[in-house]
């Protein structure tokens, strides 16, 4: 039994002999995770950049790379949901420039919080369905509050009933795509 467990926790080396096997914390395969998964929110972001959608408002987009930071919030944890929030407004901030960054900034964390706050209140009783929908529409929110901020004299709340309308469309969107992320992502065999 013991040995079973030591075997999970362990990974043999490439090009090592079979006998030599190292173990592994569970802080590494939480920061390897992490890794990869900003990796995946890098990947669907410029996807996403790369569609072409018919919108009515600027800026509303999918949000697939939230996909990433719902996974993250739900299975590794508060903390590695904002290191992948801070993470993605950082690569906005340098692809993008300082305004996105920004943006990207308060809408993920505005975002994040309100599904923690959500979890916590209602624990169990919450779909996740219903945190990403709630998610997205306070990302809008918290994107439309930075807007407002940064350019003073733009009346941004003319957009308010499209991106709560997309809000809700993205973030069941994002729910569906979660269902599918989930399976993949536990199939690295790294949680």
């Amino acid at each position: 039994m013991k040995d079973n467990a030591f075997k999970e926790n362990t990974f043999k080396c490439f090009g090592q002999p079979d006998e030599i096997i190292h173990p592994i914390s569970k802080k590494i395969i939480r920061v390897v995770l992490t890794g990869l998964l900003f990796a995946a929110a890098i990947v669907l972001s410029i996807a996403e950049n790369s569609l072409q959608l018919p919108i009515l408002a600027p800026g509303v987009k999918l949000g697939l790379a939230n996909v990433v930071v719902m996974y993250a919030l739900f299975f590794l944890g508060k903390k590695h949901a904002f290191v992948l929030t801070v993470l993605k407004a950082l690569f906005a901030f340098i692809t993008r420039g300082p305004v996105a960054g920004i943006i990207s900034l308060s809408g993920g964390l505005a975002s994040v919080i309100i599904m923690i706050l959500l979890s916590i209140i209602f624990r169990d009783k919450v779909s996740y369905m219903i945190l990403s929908i709630f998610g997205a529409i306070t990302h809008n929110l918290g994107q439309l509050a930075a807007v407002s901020f940064i350019y003073t004299n733009l009346i941004a709340l003319v957009h308010l009933p499209v991106l709560l309308v997309s809000g809700v469309l993205t973030g069941a969107a994002t729910a569906v795509l979660l269902r599918f992320f989930i399976p993949a992502v536990n199939k690295l065999g790294l949680k």
